[in-house]
């Protein structure tokens, strides 16, 4: 019996993975792929738990902005629109081959704090990773407003979630605290940009790494987890 051991067996380990990320974030939508990936070329993919947490890019937006996200990254990072066209060319490419449909013609650039807020509603309901995939597609790749409530509200709808109670605690004000402790905790760590992840509560893996960095990692971290 592996309790007289000491050790805990191979199959039975869990293995805490802790993500900061920001819904407006595109490589938080290309990392989430690649990390995904890596969880299926685990072994023992079936014994990773995710936690997602709240982190934002760009705490000082408005809910809308009057503009698109060439005409935002232009001002915020100085650069001239063919700079940012290339940026936004080759960003589009990289989330092409993850298989996903950037559209950054009609993405609405917006505030994410409410909608880290839902997540967080979605995560106490057990729908925190399919709210967080919903919310990454509505923003890149479906054009929707991730600053408008009504449309958040729809999303969790789409998803089973009570969107007449999530109303209410948005109105409320629910939520907003959880979503500032996360920010203040990766800003705690260290987190200076997303996607961040943590393996095990110790090991950090910075930015959307290919799928391979995260599997070694997993496998390194788990046979650590389990030689002690």
């Amino acid at each position: 019996m592996s309790e007289n051991t000491g050790h805990q067996p191979l199959e039975s380990k869990r293995l805490r993975v802790d993500i900061f990320s920001d819904i407006a974030c595109p490589w938080c939508f290309i990392g989430k792929r690649r990390f995904e990936k890596g969880v299926e070329a685990f072994e023992f993919s079936n014994n990773v738990d995710v936690f997602w947490h709240a982190y934002q890019l760009d705490p000082s937006l408005p809910d809308s902005y009057d503009g698109s996200e060439a005409d935002y990254l232009s001002a915020m990072k100085g650069l001239d629109q063919s700079q940012v066209q290339q940026m936004l060319e080759h960003v589009t490419a990289q989330a092409a081959s993850e298989g996903l449909s950037y559209d950054f013609a009609n993405l609405k650039v917006a505030n994410s704090f409410t909608a880290l807020r839902v997540l967080e509603y979605a995560k106490r309901h057990d729908a925190g990773n399919e709210m967080k995939e919903a919310l990454l597609s509505a923003h890149f790749e479906k054009g929707l407003d991730t600053g408008d409530t009504q449309t958040l509200l729809e999303i969790a709808e789409s998803l089973g979630l009570n969107a007449k109670d999530l109303a209410a605690q948005l109105e409320a004000g629910a939520f907003a605290d959880d979503v500032k402790a996360d920010i203040s905790q990766a800003q705690q760590i260290g987190v200076t940009g997303v996607p961040f992840f943590i393996l095990d509560g110790k090991y950090g893996i910075s930015g959307a790494q290919p799928a391979e960095v995260f599997t070694n990692a997993l496998n390194e971290v788990y046979a650590e987890s389990v030689d002690v």
